[in-house]
Formats: structure tokens, C-alpha cells, sequence
């Protein structure tokens, strides 16, 4: 089905970028499955696929030259930002799109399943809304263990098809650019090494009155590799979340900050307390599972009270970047 911008009949064209920083053999993999779904993507005038590679040693060039087609040279473009963070990379895919009409973003990490382009097009054709979204489920490098299985961080979330959601992840995200532009935004520096902008970004557009909804059939895999599928890694990323999750609701939030600090405080602390204690009882009866989701949400607790206070625990960067200030 064919969806024509309003007022104009043209068809949209239609972006998928793709952010980087050093994981060339994933990039390698993910390429020729986003030229295929962007040269048969239906519904657009045009699509092509964007790689903004944040290493400062651009050494993705030689994966995206590899991977572009002879034939149509132009469906894969490639583009250089060496300022660190995320941030910076989704803000030059903004850039690099300024004559488009729809952006779609997807990690390196990620695989998308088959019609997820088409079914984020779809969506949007149908939905009257101004961004996508679609389920992201987890594939595992390695068999996980029990506690990792059952801490729930690495599930997708669900919705009803056609679900009108509230925020979204920037991994698995259709935004309608002429909204965007009438918005005016971007994504904020301050979350640049941190994580936490596709939820402010989202939150912002969902504020403003923007629509974002959920497409069951855009589907695409997380890759999750063993450096990241164990019990460390996980208490460290629901620490970063928690603080990311007060940060993000009180920079969103009308009228006076300090109440709202001291209130996430609160239930931040309130939160680390008793699944603390809950995850104790849990370790004496043995029972993994319900160790593993208490510790995940008091160790999200903890990152609250530290959020709710604008204290930036970091995620990504460079080398000496991972202190938190």
C-alpha cells in the first residue's frame, strides 16, 4: 500500500541509519539484510541506508564500501562522526536526513526480521502518527544462565498492534521527520554518554502531542553476546537505567524540580530497600528467579536516587569514560 505525505501526494523517501563504534563483523551481517528490505520497501518513493560510524578511527569505511551494491551505489551512504557518544551519532543521522521525510533508526547489534521495514511503513501510513515502533526480543551468543534468564533484561516489551505507547527505544524507531522539524528536536547532549535520549527524545514528542505506535510485525533481534548476558553486566545497566529513568521524567516534567528530585529520591530508596531485602529472602529459599528480579529493581532503585539528583552514570564512550560524575 502506497501512503503519500499529506497535502502533497508524493511518496515519502524514506533513511534507515544504522549507528556503529567498532563492531565491523555485526555491521558486515546487518548491511546487505537493510539494502535488501530498503530496495524492496514499499510505500516510499526511495529508501537507502545510512552507517554513521562513531569510532574516532572510522574503521567501519571498509565494511560499508564492502557492502555497497554496484548496481544501485546510492542505497548506502556512509558518514563519518568522531565526537563521542551516542547522541552525537543519532544527531548526525538528524543532519544528514535534512531532506527526507522518515528516519528509521536500528542498532549495530541488531537484525531485522523479514518485512520489518514494510511493516513500520505500513503503520505509519495507517496510523496517523509520528512515530514507530515494533518489538525488539533477545538472541543469545551463548545459552544464558538461570539468573540472567530470569532477570527480565534483555525481554521486549509487548503491545497490541497498532497500540498507541508512550516511549519507545530509539533501536527499533520510525519518526516522522517533518514532525520532528516542526518540533524542533534532537537529542540532548547531556544524555550523550549515558543512554537515556531515545526516552527523552520519545517523551518530548509524545508531550508535544505526537503519536507513537506499536507494529507487531516490525520485529527485529537483539544480538546479546556473553560479555553482556551475566549478572554483572545486568546490575550495571539497571543502575545506569534507573538513573536515566529519573533524569528523563524530571527534565519532562513542568514546575519546580527540587520536590520532584526529592520525591524520585524517595522512591528510588524506598525501591532498592525492599527488593534488597526481598532479594535476600529469596537467596536463603533458593529460588533464582525471584533473586534475580529483586536485585534487578533495587539495583534500578539505587540509579533513581542518583538520577533523581542529575548524577550521570555512563554507558558509552571511550576508553576512561565509564566514571560517573
Amino acid at each position: 500500500m502506497e501512503h503519500a505525505l499529506n497535502g502533497t501526494g508524493a511518496l515519502p523517501r524514506l533513511t534507515v541509519a544504522v549507528l556503529t563504534f567498532r563492531r565491523n563483523a555485526y555491521l558486515a551481517e546487518l548491511l546487505p539484510a537493510l539494502i535488501e528490505q530498503a530496495r524492496s520497501c514499499r510505500g516510499v518513493q526511495r529508501a537507502r541506508v545510512l552507517v554513521v560510524d562513531n569510532d574516532p578511527d572510522a574503521g567501519a569505511a571498509g565494511t560499508v564500501e564492502a557492502a555497497r551494491p554496484a548496481q544501485a551505489p546510492d542505497t548506502l551512504l556512509g558518514v563519518h562522526e568522531p565526537e563521542p557518544g551516542i547522541v552525537a551519532g543519532r544527531n548526525r543521522a538528524l543532519e544528514e536526513c535534512a531532506e527526507e521525510d522518515l528516519l528509521v533508526f536500528i542498532d549495530d547489534d541488531e537484525i531485522p526480521g523479514d518485512g520489518w521495514l514494510d511493516a513500520l511503513v505500513e503503520a505509519w501510513g495507517a496510523g496517523g502518527c509520528a512515530a514507530v515502533t515494533g518489538p525488539t526480543p533477545p538472541s543469545f551468543e551463548t545459552d544464558p544462565d538461570p539468573w540472567v534468564s530470569a532477570s527480565g533484561a534483555f525481554d521486549s516489551w509487548q503491545a497490541q498492534d497498532g497500540a498507541v505507547v508512550w516511549s519507545a527505544d530509539t533501536g527499533n524507531l520510525l519518526l516522522d521527520l517533518a514532525v520532528v522539524r516542526r518540533l524542533r528536536l534532537r537529542f540532548d547532549p547531556r544524555y550523550g554518554l549515558t543512554g537515556g535520549e531515545d526516552s527523552l527524545f520519545t517523551r518530548q514528542l509524545t508531550r508535544a502531542g505526537g503519536v507513537i505506535r506499536f507494529a507487531c510485525g516490525a520485529v527485529v533481534t537483539k544480538r546479546v553476546p556473553p560479555g553482556r548476558a551475566n549478572r554483572r553486566w545486568v546490575l550495571e545497566r539497571a543502575y545506569r537505567s534507573g538513573s536515566s529513568w529519573a533524569r528523563v521524567r524530571i527534565d519532562t516534567a513542568c514546575g519546580r524540580r527540587l520536590p520532584l528530585r526529592l520525591a524520585y529520591a524517595a522512591k528510588g530508596a524506598a525501591k532498592a530497600g525492599v527488593d534488597g531485602l526481598r532479594a535476600v529472602v529469596a537467596t536463603a529459599r533458593g529460588d533464582v528467579g525471584a533473586r534475580a528480579l529483586h536485585e534487578v529493581s533495587s539495583r534500578g532503585g539505587m540509579g533513581m536516587v542518583v538520577g533523581a539528583f542529575d548524577v550521570r552514570v555512563r554507558e558509552y564512550g571511550r576508553a576512561g569514560s565509564r566514571s560517573r560524575r
